[in-house]
């Protein structure tokens, strides 16, 4: 697949790969690269968290030098967070929890929703609200594949990108379940990769997350 041009929708978004990569980036310096090199290896829709000072720049700088990125933006709070990363270019947006006026927001974005999600009552919300894709977070700690085998039957409609404690060994359980389109995991760009500039390795790392079986 090729760079994404346009809009593009949350079904689309999560089937476009088995893996988002979820980074925290501390230095504006590595928005770039660090995308760069996901991509290289197969990874071509990440999310930024917005956890540090960095993360807005660092979505404005991959939205505008690395266009063959669909960049997202994760752990969105609130109304102010929403506005600040659609300013800075991000393509689709993930939330860990659901507020009334966070789903009010959401519902008014013109971009693919991913919101978080961790109980039946929670997914519910969500969808009375008219959504249908969501993060199943934190996955591990929440129940992790049994959790969402269990979804399967009374939220036939809802599809889900588990994050939260994924790793390249445990991710392959939540791929197998047909309500799981994809996954999240910080596990394809180690901080202390990040630091050392080490692109090579976290591209090699993405290239082995690409080819996992849905």
């Amino acid at each position: 697949m090729g760079a994404v041009s346009g809009p593009i929708d949350a079904d689309a978004l999560m089937r476009r790969r088995p893996v988002i990569p979820i980074l925290t980036i501390e230095a504006v310096e590595h928005a770039v690269p660090l995308a760069r090199a996901l991509a290289a290896g197969g990874l071509d829709v990440m999310e930024v968290t917005l956890r540090t000072p960095a993360a807005l720049e660092a979505i404005a700088s991959i939205a505008r030098d690395a266009p063959e990125v669909v960049i997202g933006a994760g752990t969105v709070l609130n109304r102010d967070d929403l506005a600040r990363a659609l300013d800075a270019g991000a393509r689709f947006i993930v939330t860990p929890g659901l507020t009334d006026g966070l789903i009010e927001a959401l519902l008014d974005a013109s971009v693919p929703l991913l919101p978080g999600v961790a109980t039946a009552s929670e997914l519910m919300r969500g969808l009375e609200a008219g959504l249908t894709h969501f993060k199943f977070f934190p996955a591990e700690a929440a129940g992790g594949a049994p959790v969402l085998s269990a979804f399967q039957g009374p939220f036939a409609a809802a599809r889900f990108c588990p994050t939260g404690g994924l790793n390249a060994g445990n991710a392959v359980a939540y791929l197998k379940l047909a309500n799981v389109l994809c996954v999240g995991g910080a596990w394809v760009a180690p901080p202390a990769a990040i630091r050392a500039g080490d692109w090579a390795a976290i591209t090699a790392l993405a290239r082995e997350a690409a080819a996992l079986q849905r």
